[in-house]
């Protein structure tokens, strides 16, 4: 991969010519902002209930608050329906179905190449080392000019390891495509997020999530950041109102106050500590791989009958040995003290 200047990347090249070209829907809410005493705009309901108002479609409020923490401008933030949301539409903004690619590393987030299945697109494969990190001797030769993203997930999804920093930025420098770093699990790691680096690499789209260490998975709610362009394009192609009042609302509550994200991620970080010594000295555990992220990749004597058996006994974890590079291995969440007694308690038993 030959260097070259970012600053004269063209993110309007990259994106499919019909969705430069579009005209997006415009909401009632989109129409007007502010507030008013009667609303006969958008044929809601006019009888009071808690939710008979479309929400705020551009989520503004929200956005706000999220900025101030991230130490970035609203402009450059898309919330979505979780990150699958803003995974889909990046494919869909950026990849010509029947003609693009994307590119994913393996083993990692199966959903890169669902959603870009979904949408006509090739999906093209990067192996990782088996230490699960990036070879960029080999790199070169997994994409061609058809490869418009590429997706790294860091920490990795099911490996648990932060992907090398170094290595990232040395593809940043060199791909020309857009680059999407998943921090879903960054929370769980000692490393700094690619959010600071938006100014340098115009390309640099940063994907992370409520569901995780905020443990709001069920509200839903995914954040993506980029530059103002990018976010346009996402905010261009999205559903009206994506992102309903009541997930809004309950995500601003949480961010008054961070201290219970950091005291569960430090108490889930001290579990995964403990819980990764108790697996590595029983019998049917093979390999406890180092993590980052609030789980751990497990390589057992027998994944299959191990899995079948923890279910039995009432303990779910997820079967990973059929994903490459992670032959015989469990994926398993760090859970409270008592659940990971129960499970250790459990596999002393198999």
């Amino acid at each position: 991969m030959a260097k070259r200047s970012k600053s004269f990347i063209d993110i309007s090249t990259l994106v499919r010519k019909n969705i430069l070209n579009m005209k997006p829907y415009s909401s009632a809410r989109d129409e007007f902002k502010g507030e008013a005493e009667i609303y006969l705009d958008a044929n809601e309901n006019p009888y009071p209930s808690p939710y008979n108002r479309y929400p705020d479609p551009q989520q503004r409020r929200l956005k706000d608050k999220i900025a101030e923490l991230k130490d970035v401008r609203s402009g450059q933030i898309f919330l979505g329906n979780g990150s699958d949301e803003a995974i889909d539409l990046l494919i869909r903004a950026f990849c010509e179905p029947n003609q693009d690619s994307i590119l994913v590393t393996e083993p990692t987030y199966g959903m890169y190449a669902v959603c870009a299945e979904v949408n006509a697109v090739k999906v093209q494969q990067a192996l990782l080392t088996p230490e699960f990190d990036l070879d960029l001797e080999t790199f070169p030769n997994t994409f061609d000019a058809t490869t418009k993203i590429l997706f790294l997930c860091s920490p990795n999804n099911p490996t648990g390891n932060l992907l090398s920093r170094d290595k990232i930025v040395e593809i940043l420098k060199r791909f020309y495509g857009l680059v999407v770093i998943d921090e879903a699990y960054l929370d769980f790691a000692k490393s700094k997020s690619f959010v600071h680096e938006l100014a340098k690499y115009p390309n640099l789209v940063v994907l992370q999530t409520f569901s995780k260490a905020w443990g709001l998975a069920g509200l839903r709610l995914g954040m993506c950041f980029a530059s103002e362009e990018i976010i346009a394009l996402l905010n261009k192609i999205k559903y009206p109102y994506n992102v309903n009042t009541r997930t809004q609302e309950l995500v601003l509550d949480a961010l008054e106050s961070t201290m219970f994200m950091e005291s569960s991620v430090k108490e889930i970080v001290k579990e995964r500590k403990k819980l990764a010594k108790a697996l590595v000295k029983l019998p049917a555990v093979e390999a406890v791989y180092p993590s980052d992220a609030n789980f751990l990749l497990v390589r057992m004597s027998d994944a299959f009958l191990t899995h079948q058996y923890l279910m039995e006994k009432g303990i779910i974890v997820r079967d990973r040995s059929k994903v490459t590079l992670c032959y015989g291995c469990l994926r398993i969440t760090v859970g409270t003290p008592e659940e990971n007694q129960r499970l250790v308690k459990a596999l002393k038993k198999l």
